[in-house]
């Protein structure tokens, strides 16, 4: 389910088969010397107190009055073309070798190679850029909240000299290009090791300090980093407030979470008791609380987002697989762990109740990989949203194609290019599936992977 990056070859792994409203909103006092923060405070109590959320078993809610949504913008025609532009262990960008030259260099370096990626993008077709900016406790952005991330710099809140974000969006807007911001909601870390604790401790005398030292009771270990607990309401309100800082400061066109809810691995799970024992009274399970957590940080994220900007998207990037037909009836058909079951993410349910824009399953598997077949399972999408508003765009692995495989053999058969084709044909033929996503973009940029790049620009180019 999850995206896994390994440090030491600096190469992503994917783990197969894996897939309220408060009264008080702590944040705001934390950052009070910020006029605009509190502007953001004001509309973030009205977007999470305007509508009433999902059911609460946890903390009984006022009987409030919800206001008419505002009229959704046209959508546009022209299907998505998207991919996925990772910061998190510099993997697509920034350069790496720009973080230890001056200043000036490292700005120059850093703007031209984005920049760079920019006009090929452009060249192959790609309309959409979603980019990484919160890939941990830290931010590429001129954030209030978050310190600036050691990604650009090499250090946790020293200033890069520019803004990323911003410098993106006016160069993407400038092509043409719609630029969704990228969140991972809960990590702190990529790690656990005495390094990164002492990085994370020396950003106290900051402003703004890390969250791993101003919050350190919502900080848990799981699947070796550090991670925010999802079921304390008021690290719920700080992700919230996050995203509103970034959607009532950028022009961005869209907000998106990747599949990182509820992390946890046999060896490294997140240690939630007591929380569970403080909030999960009525819930029959921990698992059905979990799923609780996670469906009021998108209901609260939504509808904050919405009150801010209703021209801004918002959407989720989620595990392949929902449930498997053999676990639930509305499951796919379909073997291996679930995002459901998994991430406590209950997906499907987020469809059907319209809190998303869009949705982005992560189909990372060829038409051969019997256990999860990519057609079996954009179908399955394509069912889900059918009586719905939320747009499918569907997640393609580009990080596959051309890399050796006993099991899914496909990805290296005349380049990859025969698989990717029939791919994106299921995706044009079937009406409920309004664009792709390439994961992820550097390689694009890989040898094994020109065959597939010349041929999404015979399709895609112009």
């Amino acid at each position: 389910m999850i995206r896994e990056w390994g440090s030491s070859n600096r190469k992503l792994h994917k783990r197969e088969f894996t897939i309220a409203c408060s009264h008080r909103f702590p944040w705001v006092n934390t950052y009070k010397k910020s006029a605009a923060l509190i502007a953001v405070a004001v509309a973030l109590s009205l977007a999470s107190c305007s509508s009433p959320p999902p059911k609460s078993l946890v903390t009984p809610l006022p009987t409030v009055t919800k206001p008419p949504m505002p009229t959704k913008p046209a959508l546009s025609k022209e299907p998505v073309r998207g991919v996925w532009l990772t910061t998190v262990s510099r993997l697509d960008w920034p350069p790496i070798n720009s973080v230890n030259a001056s200043p000036a260099n490292r700005i120059h370096q850093q703007q031209q190679a984005l920049t760079d990626k920019l006009d090929k993008l452009k060249s192959l077709g790609i309309n959409t850029v979603f980019f990484q900016v919160k890939p941990d406790g830290t931010a590429l952005w001129r954030s209030s909240i978050l310190p600036w991330s050691d990604m650009l710099t090499g250090k946790i809140g020293e200033d890069p000299g520019y803004d990323p974000l911003k410098f993106m969006l006016d160069e993407a807007h400038k092509r043409g290009m719609k630029v969704h911001a990228w969140f991972n909601p809960y990590r702190v870390s990529t790690n656990v090791k005495p390094s990164t604790v002492n990085a994370l401790n020396n950003t106290l005398s900051l402003q703004p300090a890390s969250v791993f030292v101003l919050h350190r009771d919502w900080i848990r270990t799981a699947s070796d980093r550090f991670v925010l607990d999802p079921g304390i309401p008021a690290a719920r309100d700080w992700i919230t407030s996050i995203v509103a800082e970034v959607v009532s400061h950028y022009p961005i066109d869209g907000v998106q979470f990747d599949d990182y809810f509820y992390t946890e691995t046999p060896g490294s799970a997140l240690n939630d008791n007591a929380t569970f024992r403080q909030y999960g009274q009525g819930f029959a399970s921990k698992a059905d609380w979990r799923r609780n957590n996670t469906l009021l940080l998108i209901e609260q994220v939504s509808r904050t987002i919405k009150q801010l900007n209703p021209n801004v998207e918002f959407g989720v990037s989620p595990a392949g697989v929902w449930r498997n037909l053999s676990h639930d009836a509305a499951g796919s058909d379909t073997r291996g762990a679930a995002a459901y079951d998994e991430a406590y993410a209950d997906t499907r349910r987020w469809v059907q109740m319209g809190l998303l824009d869009y949705i982005a399953p992560q189909l990372y598997w060829p038409f051969a990989r019997q256990a999860a077949r990519y057609d079996v399972l954009a179908n399955w999408w394509a069912d889900v949203v059918k009586p719905t508003h939320t747009r499918l765009y569907i997640g393609v692995a580009l990080y596959k194609i051309g890399e050796a495989s006993k099991s899914e053999p496909d990805w290296t058969v005349n380049g990859g290019v025969p698989e990717l084709k029939k791919q994106l044909d299921l995706n044009d033929s079937v009406p409920q599936i309004n664009g792709t996503i390439l994961f992820r973009e550097n390689y694009l940029n890989q040898p094994q992977t020109q065959d597939a790049v010349n041929y999404l620009r015979s399709r895609w180019g112009d």
